[in-house]
């Protein structure tokens, strides 16, 4: 028996399902420390979290005992943030605690609640749900805790995270004082903290979180892409490592069912899951992954939460994870139960400064690479197919009889060469990817303009974000003040404190005369400056990851409204907090945020305290000064 340290009937069940050695967490909650004590454990997604609460708890359950009496009252309850999560560990413990007669009822949303409550009452030791769904049971006075012996809170961080709060805190109100919680997560924040403080007495901390990486199991990797290239990187992703199961987040459901489109379309086997789903799509997604007849599956962060699949062998990061916990979690989806896994982030070119602050705060340590090429791809494949046509297989008569004839027609090679294309006939095609070299992306660009866009010359205007820039009122403003048309107007890059704009190289100079002899018009109603330029280096240093407001020289001086003398500081748009607009599409009419128009004429003199005084050396009005009596 290779646990000599449990009660036999749960060492003889672990030695049955193949356990040879317990996990770090799993050892660490069974220590003589931590017996009969509120625990706040801190470990990496798939280390073995639920089989550890499971054995960490029984001692309160059994005693001495093997078998569990019948309870009319829960004696545990196990919460978790998600539906999947739940139900994931409630056929965790049916395995675990099938020799001890333990009754597991399981409530989460999407089943049918009156059948939950004929469980409950029907008695059940071990209670697994959702918070939501539980807390409707406790208030309908179907779930009574007023026997709980235990409580665990399961990925506690993403219950807060979720809105949670309020149902975690009545249903642990209504618990005893005398019970024991458990707090399992993979990351423990403040408010975790704060929550232990509040439900637990004297917890013990554990931590098995590793310092050198944020998982030892999962390989990281990090693919730079220009940013329209992203869905044809995930294509070539999946054709070059060829996962039995891979998994692939996005951060919205639109995203989420627009890539699913995109690869069901490409020949891939894929699922979708996200919040627009019912119970009942989410359980044959799942089960379609466990039977293989998907092998990829499309998800949002909260969607795919506590999936456990154990041929998951792939992560892909498709948007860029908010923060390091989340990409901690997402990942933690594969590298599960000792075996190896990889997860990918794929990083557009202007975003890699953000992903590497993010994986140095999450301590883990990414290969950056380029996304697979065609090459790499069929050089994967050739080698596949070899390992898959040389494995023995069975030959029927009739099959050896086709073989023997096909023989007699057509030479082996040709016969060798027909069975190769058959196999890659049912292989998505790769993807042809931009070559990560400024010569190449530029290059790209250059192919993506808009047919008569090939030859331009690039003019600025003194305006940025900082000053409420926005192409909805800028393009009119360019049509009005260079007589021409907005499809003569190519694109728009807009940087900190001035705009770039595109015009072709044969309208240019008669664009320019324009925006001269247009300057000066009184009826104007935007006195900007319109000038010339050499492209956008302002707005080219942030779209490559540098810090907003930097500069790598002094500024020119900033633009000016009409009538403003040299003398008195000039003043720009007010700033209304402008939001990033760099490839925006164009509208019709200024914003109500636009810049103001300023008004023309002299302004009316100020008569309170200090009327008289100078201002940036001009006095604030003209004519003489009142008497006073």
């Amino acid at each position: 028996m290779n646990f000599p340290d449990l009660p036999s009937v749960f060492a003889q069940t672990l030695d049955e399902r193949g356990y040879t050695s317990l996990t770090a967490v799993q050892s660490a909650v069974l220590a003589p420390e931590a017996s009969g004590r509120d625990l706040i454990v801190s470990a990496q997604t798939g280390s073995g979290k639920t089989v550890a609460f499971s054995l960490a708890f029984a001692e309160n359950l059994l005693g001495d005992a093997e078998q569990l009496p019948f309870a009319e009252a829960p004696l545990a309850l196990i919460i978790a943030p998600t539906r999947e999560l739940a139900m994931q560990v409630s056929r965790e413990l049916m395995w675990l605690y099938a020799k001890t007669g333990a009754r597991i009822a399981t409530c989460v949303g999407g089943m049918d609640p009156s059948k939950e409550r004929r469980n409950l009452s029907r008695g059940a030791h071990i209670v697994v749900g959702t918070p939501g769904r539980l807390r409707d049971h406790l208030e309908r006075g179907a779930l009574d805790l007023t026997s709980l012996r235990v409580a665990v809170l399961d990925e506690a961080d993403e219950m807060l995270d979720m809105g949670f709060r309020e149902d975690l805190e009545e249903l642990l109100d209504a618990t005893p004082d005398g019970r024991r919680t458990l707090l399992f997560s993979a990351t423990m924040p403040k408010p975790i903290v704060a929550l232990a403080k509040r439900y637990q007495n004297d917890a013990l901390r554990i931590s098995t979180v590793g310092d050198d990486r944020g998982h030892g199991d999962i390989a990281y990797q990090a693919v730079t892409v220009a940013p329209a290239e992203i869905e044809a990187a995930v294509v070539n992703l999946l054709r070059f490592h060829e996962a039995e199961t891979a998994i692939l987040f996005c951060a919205t459901r639109d995203n989420v069912r627009r890539l699913h489109a995109t690869l069901q379309e490409r020949g891939f086997a894929v699922v979708a899951l996200s919040g627009e789903h019912s119970q009942s799509e989410r359980n044959h997604a799942l089960q379609a992954l466990r039977d293989r007849r998907a092998r990829v599956c499309v998800a949002t962060d909260v969607a795919a939460r506590g999936i456990d699949l154990p041929s998951l062998s792939l992560v892909v990061h498709v948007e860029i994870p908010r923060d390091a916990e989340t990409l901690q979690h997402r990942s933690g989806r594969t590298g599960r139960a000792g075996k190896k896994g990889t997860a990918v982030i794929i990083v557009p070119y202007p975003r890699r400064r953000r992903v590497e602050s993010m994986l140095r705060g999450a301590r883990i340590e990414a290969e950056w690479i380029e996304a697979p090429s065609r090459e790499a791809i069929r050089a994967q494949d050739r080698e596949r197919l070899l390992e898959v046509l040389r494995e023995p297989v069975e030959i029927e008569e009739d099959d050896r009889e086709l073989g023997q004839r096909l023989l007699e027609e057509r030479p082996a090679e040709e016969i060798a060469a027909m069975l190769v294309r058959a196999h890659r006939a049912r292989m998505p095609q790769p993807e042809e990817l931009t070559e990560n070299t400024p010569e190449a992306r530029r290059a790209a660009q250059a192919d993506r303009h808009r047919p008569g866009f090939e030859d331009v010359r690039w003019f600025r205007i003194e305006v940025g974000r900082r000053q409420n820039a926005d192409p909805r009122w800028i393009l009119p403003l360019l049509c009005r003040r260079g007589h021409i048309t907005r499809a003569e107007i190519g694109a728009i890059r807009i940087g900190p404190n001035e705009t770039h704009f595109q015009v072709p190289t044969a309208i240019a100079d008669k664009f320019a005369a324009t925006l001269h002899r247009t300057a000066g018009d009184e009826g104007d109603r935007d006195a900007l400056l319109i000038e010339p330029s050499d492209g956008p280096r302002e707005a080219a240093r942030e779209n490559r990851g540098g810090r907003r407001g930097h500069d790598d020289g002094p500024r020119k001086a900033p633009f000016k409204h009409r009538g403003q003398g040299d003398d008195r500081p000039a003043r720009g748009p007010k700033k209304f907090g402008a939001k990033k607009f760099d490839d925006a599409p164009h509208g019709d009419g200024p914003p109500r945020d636009a810049p103001k128009r300023p008004r023309n004429g002299p302004k009316k003199p100020f008569k309170g305290k200090g009327a008289g005084k100078p201002a940036s050396g001009k006095p604030a009005f003209k004519g003489k000064p009142k008497k006073r009596g």
